[in-house]
């Protein structure tokens, strides 16, 4: 029966939910600035700022006449960058010249996104990190690393077993993922940087997945198979203290929280096909969203209140949102292949997300406005379960 148990509570994350709700089909939009770049003194800081330029999904990156002008000067140990708009000074800022170009380039473009996207309140999003599922071979999974352009790749486990679920803790010094064992699934937390350490966060006889930390960091929500059933609980991560959140004979699994950490969004078959329910912290005020397709699964919320799941659409899994605040579904994946296990970037807009087409997976990052998609990583082993690490807020 446990058996049983954890084979359902994994795969409910790739099954069905069936539900009506206004959709509509998102259409290209181009509301980007265009940029254009100029570095003097270093070419690879030039080939790396551009790169993040056109790869952080706020500018349009252009060679000829540009709303925002970015000309970068390399001289001894300095480095200053100079951006203007109209012809006129928009901010200027120096840096320390390093041998690491990528670092700068992050840290240059980060600056710039800052100085023109103020509302966005976001820091550090181009050195914001990607985890995801490796299967190198039909029983082993490992969770691996890479940069927001699917560079600087760096294996952050490294087991002879399955570990999948991968999620960051708030201060993205951690990542948190069910690991399988001997007699259930355990969840652990890794560090990310060496020396790494982990832990054991959930060692309950049976299943323990579907991990996600609260923004606080002191709580997580979990799947249990307590009592012969896969319900969904909250658990003191101090004190180990657990709440049930759901206790009946459904499958619970995907559990994540809104921004303040007062709601939770998980997906339950209770009504016979999988389906996305929201609930108040304590567990009350429970409600299945109206969502598009035969099937809706892994939701994840987003910091402005949208909810992004993959619904199972004329026989295939494209990406929605739900946006909280007015109601409207809209499908963002136009292209051909199956989108799934979608997380958003902490500037709520960019969702990594995992498409197979030909039987072959790769990770893609789709733009949430436009519905533009950019290859984020392929490689020659299955890859899954995307999650974008957090960034600091100012």
């Amino acid at each position: 029966m446990r058996r049983l148990l954890a084979v359902l509570a994994v795969s409910i994350i790739s099954l069905a939910a069936s539900a009506i709700g206004p959709v509509v089909v998102s259409k290209s939009v181009k509301d980007n600035p265009t940029i254009s770049c100029k570095t003097t003194g270093d070419a690879n800081i030039d080939r790396e700022v551009k790169r993040f330029l056109s790869i952080c999904g706020w500018f349009d990156l252009t060679s000829g006449k540009s709303d925002y002008v970015l000309n970068i000067n390399v001289s001894g140990g300095s480095v200053k960058a100079e951006l203007a708009m109209g012809g006129a000074p928009a901010g200027a800022w120096n840096f320390k010249a390093g041998t690491d170009a990528r670092e700068i380039a992050k840290l240059i473009v980060d600056t710039v996104i800052e100085k023109t996207f103020r509302d966005l309140k976001v820091q550090g999003f181009c050195r914001s990190r990607i985890a995801f599922c490796a299967q190198t071979s039909p029983s082993v999974r490992n969770i691996y690393a890479c940069d927001i352009d699917g560079n600087n790749m760096t294996q952050l486990t490294h087991f002879n077993t399955l570990c999948v679920e991968p999620c960051w803790t708030p201060n993205a010094t951690s990542i948190c993922y069910s690991k399988y064992g001997r007699t259930g699934i355990d969840v652990i937390e890794t560090t990310v940087t060496p020396p790494q350490r982990s832990r054991v966060l959930s060692g309950f006889r049976g299943l323990n997945s579907g991990v996600s930390v609260s923004p606080n960091g002191k709580e997580m929500a979990i799947i249990l198979s307590f009592d012969r059933r896969v319900d969904f609980f909250l658990i003191e991560i101090a004190t180990g203290r657990r709440r049930r959140v759901t206790n009946n004979i459904s499958v619970e699994a995907s559990p994540c929280w809104n921004k303040d950490g007062s709601k939770l969004a998980f997906v339950s078959d209770e009504t016979g096909s999988p389906r996305i329910v929201i609930c108040n912290r304590d567990g009350s005020g429970k409600l299945r969203l109206p969502t598009v397709g035969r099937d809706a699964v892994t939701p994840d919320w987003s910091g402005d209140d949208r909810i992004v799941y993959a619904a199972k659409v004329d026989g295939r899994y494209v990406l929605a949102v739900l946006d909280m605040k007015s109601g409207k579904n809209e499908i963002i994946t136009k292209e051909d292949g199956s989108w799934e296990s979608p997380g958003w970037a902490a500037d709520n807009r960019q969702i990594v997300c995992k498409c197979t087409r030909g039987g072959r997976s790769a990770l893609y990052v789709v733009d949430s406005r436009t519905g533009h998609s950019r290859q984020l990583i392929s490689t020659q082993y299955p890859l899954s379960m995307p999650s974008w690490s957090p960034c600091k807020s100012k």
